[in-house]
């Protein structure tokens, strides 16, 4: 069994944040567990890209307003709270803060936690030293 806490992840290895986002990464690859599960927040008045070649994306919206913008057909949804999108099909995407967006989300294969997004909003997928991709 695993019981954490974010209060007890923040300021770690685990509380990884970049320009206008924050991601609270509560379960990770190395759990072991075959997926990890993030608290991400996105400041308002941000937009951010993202296209996640090598993983399912699974977000759960638990607070704020904004919108999703499938880059691959234009389509545009909006988002507030108890909003749900997966990304199952790598859909390249952009996520449009209005207010400060608290999201849930579960990716599988799980991230290790070392993962940066490149120019294109991409994680890698890192192969554990166990050879698990993860």
């Amino acid at each position: 069994m695993i019981v954490r806490t974010t209060d007890e992840i923040t300021g770690t290895e685990r509380d990884v944040a970049g320009p206008g986002w924050r991601s609270k990464r509560i379960v990770l690859g190395g759990d072991k567990v075959g997926f990890s599960f993030h608290e991400t927040t996105i400041e308002a008045g941000t937009v951010h890209t993202f296209h996640y070649q090598n993983h399912v994306e699974a977000v759960w919206l638990v607070e704020g307003e904004g919108s999703l913008l499938d880059l691959d057909n234009e389509t545009e949804y909006p988002l507030g709270p108890g909003s749900m999108y997966l990304l199952n099909g790598h859909e390249r995407h952009q996520v449009t803060a209005r207010t400060q967006l608290r999201m849930l989300c579960v990716f599988n294969p799980p991230v290790t936690g070392r993962e940066v997004h490149d120019e294109n909003g991409v994680y890698p997928l890192i192969i554990e030293e166990d050879g698990a991709s993860v």
